[in-house]
């Protein structure tokens, strides 16, 4: 008799060590997974944090803050005049 109650104990902690093992397994897969889209949004972040930081080491430069300034928001300095070129068009037409 006292073996029958020795195998009962240990199925069930058998049972519930199984069960915890199937959590933890469970719960490592999600966690693996978080880390994978967790990554994934670090290495965006760090390309955009080069390129930010690309584009204030440019814009450090004086003269690359005024061309930008000019290209963009048609800035000019007080007496600077604007030039415009238009390309000629041309006509192959014989008239």
């Amino acid at each position: 008799m006292n073996w029958i109650w020795k195998t009962v104990i240990f199925l069930v902690v058998g049972l519930f060590l199984g069960f915890g093992i199937y959590r933890l397994n469970l719960r490592n897969k999600r966690l693996k997974a978080e880390v994978n889209d967790l990554s994934a949004e670090l290495k965006v972040i760090e390309d955009e944090n080069q390129d930010l930081s690309s584009k204030i080491e440019f814009f450090k430069e004086p003269e690359n803050l005024l061309k930008e300034l000019k290209s963009q928001f048609n800035y000019r300095k007080e007496g600077e005049e604007m030039i415009i070129v238009v390309p000629s068009t041309s006509s192959s037409s014989k008239e």
